[in-house]
C-alpha cells in the first residue's frame, strides 16, 4: 500500500470511530474504503471487523452502569452472541470471493436500511418503556433471536446494533437505557468472537488493522466529545445516503 491508501485508511478509521460514537454505522465507511484501497471484499470485511473491535469495547465499558442488575441476561446472551458471531464468521470464510463480491452491494444496502430504521426502532421502544426489571425466563426467549442476529453480525457486521436492539426490545421488557447497554455488550461479544476467529483465518491485513484501529479509537474519542454538538439523525442520513451511492456504484461496476 502506498501513502495515499494509508491516508484514506486512516481517515476511514477516524470516520468509522466518529460515526459509531454518535450514530452507528461506521462499518459502512471502513468497508468500502478498504475495497477501494485494493483489499479483496472478504479480507476487507474481516479486516474491518477486527480493526473496529476496540471501539465496541470502549462503548461497552462506557455503558457498564446500564448493565447493573442484568447478570442473568448477560450469562445467557453473551454466549449466544459468541456462538452466533463465530457461526457467521464460518459462513463468511466458506463463501467464495466471487459470491461475496456479488452480495456486497446488497449487504451494504441492507445495512443502510437498518441504519435508517434506527430512529423508528428507538421511538417504538421509548413508547413501550415498562419499568426496569429482569426475568430469566425472558432472557431464555431471547437466545434464539440473538443467535440469528449474531450470525448476521459475524458475517457482515454493519447494522448489527439496530437488529439486536429491536430483538431485545421485542423479547425483553425493560427501559431503553438498559436495553441499549445490554445491546452494546452483546454486540461486543459478537464482534469480538468473530474477530478472534478471523485472527486465525490468514485473511486479516494486519498493517491496515493497526492503522485503522488506532484511528478508530481516536475518532471515537472525538465523537464522544462532540456528540452534544452533532445531530445523530443528520449524520445517519449522510451515512445512509453515501452507502446507497457506494452500493449502486459497486453494483454497476461489477456488471
Amino acid at each position: 500500500m502506498g501513502g495515499i491508501e494509508i491516508l484514506f485508511i486512516t481517515l476511514a478509521g477516524v470516520g468509522a470511530g466518529f460515526i459509531n460514537a454518535i450514530a452507528g454505522g461506521g462499518t459502512l465507511i471502513s468497508f468500502p474504503i478498504l475495497i477501494a484501497a485494493g483489499v479483496p471484499p472478504v479480507a476487507a470485511n474481516i479486516t474491518s471487523t477486527v480493526a473496529l473491535v476496540p471501539g465496541y469495547l470502549g462503548a461497552t465499558v462506557a455503558q457498564r452502569r446500564d448493565l447493573r442488575g442484568q447478570g442473568q441476561r448477560l450469562w445467557l446472551l453473551i454466549p449466544s452472541g459468541v456462538l452466533g458471531g463465530i457461526g457467521g464468521g464460518i459462513l463468511l470464510l466458506t463463501t467464495s470471493e466471487r459470491l461475496f463480491n456479488v452480495l456486497v452491494p446488497y449487504l451494504i444496502l441492507l445495512a443502510a436500511l437498518l441504519l435508517a430504521l434506527q430512529d423508528p426502532v428507538r421511538r417504538w421502544l421509548v413508547q413501550r418503556q415498562p419499568p426496569a426489571r429482569e426475568r430469566a425466563t425472558e432472557a431464555v426467549g431471547a437466545i434464539a433471536p440473538v443467535v440469528l442476529a449474531a450470525l448476521y453480525g459475524g458475517y457482515f457486521g454493519a447494522g448489527l446494533s439496530v437488529i439486536l436492539l429491536a430483538v431485545l426490545g421485542v423479547v425483553l421488557e425493560d427501559t431503553l437505557t438498559r436495553l441499549n447497554g445490554l445491546k452494546q455488550a452483546v454486540a461486543f461479544a459478537v464482534n469480538g468472537a468473530a474477530a478472534l476467529f478471523f485472527v486465525f483465518s490468514g485473511q486479516v491485513v494486519w498493517p491496515v488493522v493497526l492503522v485503522m484501529a488506532i484511528a478508530a479509537v481516536l475518532g471515537g474519542g472525538i465523537g464522544g466529545k462532540l456528540a452534544r454538538h452533532v445531530k445523530p439523525r443528520l449524520l445517519r442520513f449522510v451515512v445512509v445516503g453515501v452507502s446507497v451511492i457506494v452500493a449502486l456504484l459497486y453494483m454497476f461496476a461489477n456488471r
